[in-house]
């Protein structure tokens, strides 16, 4: 599919109308795949958002970025995954990045900010398919140093954005010291493989990267140690803001079923379904969810900006954390619920395969399935009942 644009490459602010002509064009090839069966890679949106410079936007503007806060971050999140939210999963790793390179104060993170100011895309590529616990800061990929340089050798598995990225963060040891490596990803010995078969979130990319005796230089190597900032709370909380974004699409389509159907149920309580006021209560109900879903999203990510302003405040940070995982526990339950509801305006035409509406359940469940709920709503409990910090582990 083919989108011509007016904007133009340098455009950064996520209010303008240069921003709805994206947000427009994103949607428009996202329904396009889904009318071709969902299996086609989202390319396009990809490069429209590398043109407008997304990933640039919580740059702040000395370096040549729009300055975003985490809540304008999260506000135009939501929009890009309303109007396709595998394209926004695309660039979750991509501004943990960002945020991790504007921590750290190294001279040879100058690199890798030009890179992003220009338009580049970061993916990830931490977790492993290992015996080592999630969140435990042990890997089976490594370093060892060679020359004047570094062999980088592991597997990563979920690596989700970086089949679409221009570089890959990659967490690996050096002797017994976690670290983090930023490489190009298409240098000699990186492989990234599109097996992700998961039934919701299809096309992430979040598949398989191996690294085989990849060169590394010094300056690609970064210390994985942050005491003044022990939480993280933005990729967990970016993962509710799609769900938000999901859940205003599932509005849309909800209206847009009631207009499509062309004939009542004789047991129904009006011929023309418009005034059928069971069928509005349903939309009030799914409006109302996307409201707060998308309110309680945009709260949290306010206390993290609190806590992004100092990050030696250690009670700030982890009120962040906590709200984080608040929405978690909160959005999951009525966004999956939803994602059925939204039958409740459709015929049995609504289950067809070519509309494809079941895609919102999968990809709300999919997105729910990381980093499970469970643990979550135990350890905000405890907190409140016996007053123990949240675990500082960034899986959680």
């Amino acid at each position: 599919m083919s989108t011509t644009l007016t904007t133009k490459t340098g455009q950064l602010d996520i209010y303008s109308e240069a921003f709805d002509e994206v947000i427009e064009a994103i949607r428009a090839d996202y329904d396009w795949r889904n009318k071709k069966g969902g299996r086609q890679h989202p390319w396009t949106g990809v490069q429209i958002l590398k043109d407008f410079r997304f990933g640039a936007i919580t740059l702040p503007k000395e370096l040549g970025g729009a300055g975003a806060s985490i809540e304008e971050l999260f506000t135009a999140v939501i929009r890009v995954a309303e109007a396709d939210p595998e394209l926004a999963h695309i660039f979750r790793a991509h501004f943990m990045t960002v945020e991790f390179l504007l921590r750290n104060k190294t001279p040879h993170r100058e690199h890798f900010l030009k890179e992003i100011r220009q338009g580049a895309i970061i993916g990830n590529a931490y977790t492993e398919n290992s015996k080592h616990q999630a969140g435990g800061g042990k890997y089976d990929t490594h370093l060892v140093k060679e020359g004047d340089g570094y062999i980088l050798q592991g597997e990563k598995a979920f690596t989700t954005g970086t089949y679409y990225a221009d570089f890959t963060e990659v967490t690996a040891m050096l002797g017994d010291a976690p670290v983090n490596v930023i490489v190009p990803v298409k240098r000699d010995g990186v492989t990234v493989r599109d097996d992700w078969d998961g039934f919701g979130q299809k096309m992430t990319g979040s598949g398989t990267t191996s690294f085989d005796r990849v060169r590394v230089s010094a300056e690609e190597i970064f210390d994985s140690n942050d005491k003044n900032n022990t939480y993280a709370p933005i990729p967990h909380l970016y993962l509710q803001g799609i769900i938000a974004g999901i859940l205003n699409r599932i509005v849309t389509d909800a209206v847009e079923l009631i207009g499509k159907r062309k004939r009542s149920f004789s047991h129904g309580n009006t011929t023309d379904l418009k005034q059928d006021p069971q069928l509005q209560q349903v939309v009030g109900e799914l409006s109302s969810y996307a409201f707060a879903a998308e309110s309680i999203v945009l709260t949290a990510a306010r206390s993290i900006d609190t806590s992004r302003a100092d990050y030696n405040n250690a009670e700030a940070d982890h009120t962040a954390a906590l709200n984080g995982s608040q929405v978690k526990v909160a959005i999951e339950k009525l966004a999956l619920e939803a994602a059925s509801l939204l039958f409740e305006v459709g015929s049995a035409s609504a289950t067809k395969q070519s509309a494809n509406l079941d895609r919102h359940w999968r990809n709300i469940r999919t997105l729910a399935s990381h980093n499970p709920t469970l643990y979550k709503s135990r350890l905000i409990g405890n907190y409140h009942i016996n007053g123990e910090s949240l675990p500082t582990t960034a899986y959680f």
